[in-house]
């Protein structure tokens, strides 16, 4: 008698079973999977042009760059960095390199960025009446804190170099507002 009350018991166990994974597969069935690649959905092409111009003097950088949307928070970048300088009389200097970059969104209006900043600087001093000809290259780095007001495509803020060194650093603040555009 007990074979006969296990047998029925295994026959319910796998009826159950079989109704569980019926299910399962039913429900899996449900979920259609996307397997197209929606990467460039998500990139933005942006940068910066600066253009200036005075008495002998001349400034000329383009920053192209691009960032990935990871979501609506949170996005990765990278850009690069070319300049010329011009003072006369005094120096010429070519300026070039890269930068990583992140951005945070914790609300849509509001644009939190930290971005690394590695450039190459090109300098060769005129001589003056005090001082010979001479030229002066290094790497720069910089750390960039900012925050600015976003709307749309535009952020308009300011940021802040943490490892500003008034001696060796490519501006002359590390203080610095900015414009961003991402299309």
């Amino acid at each position: 008698m007990n074979k006969i009350q296990f047998s029925i018991d295994c026959r319910y166990f796998f009826v159950i079973l079989a109704v569980l994974f019926s299910s399962y597969s039913i429900a899996q069935q449900k979920y259609v999977i996307d397997n197209s690649n929606h990467f460039w959905d998500k990139v933005q092409f942006g940068g910066g042009l600066g253009l200036g111009f005075g008495s002998g003097y001349t400034n000329v950088s383009v920053m192209p760059s691009a960032i990935y949307n990871i979501n609506e928070i949170v996005a990765v970048g990278a850009g690069l960095q070319f300049g010329y300088l011009y003072q006369k009389n005094y120096y010429e200097s070519f300026v070039w390199g890269g930068s990583l970059i992140g951005l945070v969104n914790p609300i849509p209006e509001i644009q939190l960025s930290a971005e690394l900043e590695q450039v190459r600087v090109d300098t060769q001093y005129e001589a003056t009446y005090n001082f010979p000809s001479y030229s002066d290259s290094y790497w720069n780095t910089a750390l960039y804190l900012g925050a600015g007001y976003r709307t749309k495509n535009v952020t308009i803020g300011a940021r802040y170099d943490v490892l500003y060194n008034p001696n060796k650093s490519l501006y002359g603040s590390g203080f610095m507002p900015f414009v961003r555009v991402y299309f």
